[in-house]
């Protein structure tokens, strides 16, 4: 009797070339990096290795971008400019496609390598960035790297132990004002940060199959926050709509095969998960976290948690820890929070209906505390001003920046001061992510962009959304 396999596990056995040591040697179809990549660069020609397919390696600068202009010019300073600068040449010279500094085509690379159809259904994909589970969404097995980019550039392979698998079916319809992003807190709520440790999450359920490919690459995104190796939603019609046509994407003949063989890409109906968890999303209601890990959020409508009634003492010890780095007392109402500053962006929400989500609440309002809003590719950032959100946001006071990851995790020169309180619709908010002391809220576009125009964290509910 032949044995049922989850999607990851179709996808992992298909790439699959030897197993040695309760490791496997994987094929890598594609590889991304980042501007953050010259290392690996440098061990590679030190060694002497070449790049095993450059023809499946791309190069995106994101991290080290200027929010404030296009060009390397605009770059904060001369170490950011030389480390991409190096690092695209560098590229170049492997002969690895890149969409440099000045490619329209440029963005997040979480963001460029779903539109631009470089990630596709049952491929492997790795890039040196937590994130790179995002391409999950359309049925990619995405996996981030660490040291061993050297390896898989020279080889077009890794090593990897197969993961165990985790299934998480969300049921039900969003309530008013509630988004992707408050599902994916309220999952990590539930299960905590570290309750997909190690593990292949896969997204179903009612819920996820209604849900467009951006919110779905919001759900990939963030489960790297509760401990994922992989976040994954195996491809169906949403997946093929989003990607026909994209640059990237197989064409003609190779589209016909790509669809026949992606239809085969689902996890059998009797799959063995070691973890399973349902959440009924119709009970999930605006979400904002309150200390330093994603983990730590509640509904808007709650108040800040009091450690001393958390028994488990080494929880009731880092809650602690938390409260005080963000000056907070407990019992108070999330509502009573002053914001400082706001930003919308990074590669969890940065996409057109992120951007459509945010510009809903902005129009014809203003601003009262400084609020950076960054596209998350220069496609996006085009489609945005065609539509006149980028007027929008200008209108009501908010800067309208150059695409990149910008505040999500200031290594560009955007940052939170110290002591101050940002509502962000970025993935973490661990102590220092958006600058040394600063203070971070994770929220959804439209909860950051009302918060822009109270001037405090706010219940979305009822505003029109």
């Amino acid at each position: 009797m032949r044995e049922t396999r989850t999607v990851v596990q179709k996808i992992f056995d298909a790439h699959r070339i030897q197993d040695e040591g309760g490791r496997s040697l994987l094929y890598i179809d594609r590889i991304i990096i980042a501007d953050t990549g010259l290392p690996a660069f440098r061990s590679l020609r030190d060694l002497g290795y070449a790049v095993r397919n450059p023809a499946q390696a791309l190069f995106i600068p994101d991290h080290y971008t200027a929010s404030s202009g296009p060009g390397l010019a605009d770059v904060a300073d001369e170490e950011r400019r030389r480390q991409i600068r190096e690092t695209e040449s560098t590229a170049k010279f492997l002969g690895v496609s890149a969409f440099g500094i000045d490619d329209r085509r440029r963005g997040i690379q979480h963001v460029v390598v779903t539109e631009q159809g470089f990630a596709q259904p049952g491929i492997t994909i790795a890039g040196v960035d937590s994130h790179t589970s995002t391409q999950g969404a359309v049925g990619a097995l995405a996996l981030s790297l660490g040291s061993d980019l050297v390896h898989a550039l020279a080889t077009q392979c890794i090593w990897i132990k197969q993961p165990r698998m985790m299934l998480v079916r969300l049921e039900g319809r969003l309530n008013e004002g509630v988004t992707a992003k408050d599902v994916s807190l309220a999952l990590i709520a539930k299960v905590g940060s570290g309750g997909a440790s190690g593990l292949a999450v896969e997204f179903s359920g009612s819920f996820t199959r209604a849900l467009s490919l951006e919110g779905r690459m919001t759900l990939c995104n963030m489960s790297v926050e509760m401990g994922g190796r992989v976040g994954i939603v195996a491809p169906d019609e949403a997946t093929f709509n989003y990607l026909h046509g994209r640059p990237l994407a197989p064409k003609g003949k190779q589209w016909d095969q790509a669809i026949n063989f992606w239809k085969t890409l689902v996890s059998d109906d009797d799959a063995q998960f070691d973890r399973e968890t349902t959440v009924n999303v119709s009970t999930v209601e605006p979400m904002v976290t309150w200390g330093n890990s994603p983990e730590d959020a509640v509904s808007i409508s709650d108040v800040v948690p009091d450690p001393n009634a958390e028994p488990n003492l080494e929880r009731r010890a880092r809650m602690a820890r938390a409260l005080e780095y963000m000056g907070l007392k407990p019992s108070t109402k999330m509502t009573d929070i002053a914001i400082d500053q706001v930003f919308i962006g990074s590669c969890t929400n940065s996409r057109i209906e992120d951007l459509r989500a945010a510009a809903k609440i902005l129009r014809e309002r203003k601003v009262v505390v400084p609020t950076l809003v960054v596209p998350g590719s220069s496609p996006v950032k085009a489609q945005a001003e065609a539509e006149g959100l980028d007027k929008i946001f200008r209108s009501a006071g908010a800067s309208w920046g150059e695409t990149g990851c910008s505040m999500c995790v200031s290594m560009n020169g955007d940052t939170v001061a110290e002591g101050a309180r940002c509502a962000s619709t970025s993935n973490r908010n661990h102590v220092g992510r958006q600058g040394r002391g600063s203070r971070t809220h994770l929220v959804s576009p439209p909860m950051a962009a009302l918060a822009a125009i109270k001037g405090h964290l706010a219940d979305i509910r009822g505003e029109g959304y």
